[in-house]
């Protein structure tokens, strides 16, 4: 009926045209960005940290864990009464380092001035007088009488006697003694009150 011969163009719809243009879609495809994706080191790390809480919480008992929802809820409140935006759940690094220096500074002499009602003595006077005092710590002056008197009372074969397993900051030698008046203007004379050098005894 037709006498012309009906010819396909190379666009029509053959599987092997089909093959060609899904690769090329999936080639245009692939030449948009990818979206970001995680490594895999973080997701682990992130759930090792997930797996660590999970079993530090479940070891606390109920009565541990309203006591640290109460302190947590107490330091927000705090935090927000005073002004500020963070909340300061954890101590930061510095101020951690701050602190371990404060534990191991070297014994040594320091001085404060009070009265002497602060003393403690007993004595009622609103006289000041020039307090000096030993402060700091001694893990430089171990010495093997204290390793081996920390090692007998871990065995157990010290037990009862009250003993200090490591050397202390007190004083070597002491001031001049201290004399004042009291409030009924009576005249005191205090000796060994102020410390004047500091060691590790």
């Amino acid at each position: 009926m037709f006498s012309g011969s009906r010819k396909y163009s190379p666009l029509s719809s053959s599987p092997s045209s089909s093959r060609a243009s899904s690769s090329s879609s999936s080639s245009s495809s692939s030449s948009l960005p990818a979206a970001p994706r995680r490594s895999p080191r973080a997701l682990q790390r992130h759930g090792s940290l997930l797996s660590q809480y999970s079993s530090l919480l479940e070891s606390y008992t109920e009565g541990e864990i309203r006591q640290l929802i109460s302190a947590l809820v107490e330091r927000y409140s705090q935090a927000m009464n005073s002004g500020g935006h963070e909340l300061p759940l954890f101590p930061r690094a510095g101020s951690r380092r701050k602190r371990a220096r404060a534990r191991h500074k070297p014994c040594e002499l320091r001085e404060l001035e009070v009265s002497v009602s602060e003393l403690g003595l007993g004595y009622e006077s609103d006289e000041t007088v020039l307090f000096r005092y030993c402060s700091g710590t001694c893990e430089a002056s171990v010495r093997s009488y204290d390793l081996s008197l920390k090692s007998m009372r871990s065995r157990r074969r010290i037990r009862k006697e009250k003993i200090r397993a490591r050397p202390c900051c007190r004083p070597l030698a002491y001031d001049d003694d201290v004399s004042f008046l009291d409030a009924y203007n009576r005249y005191y004379t205090v000796n060994e009150l102020s410390a004047k050098e500091c060691g590790c005894v």
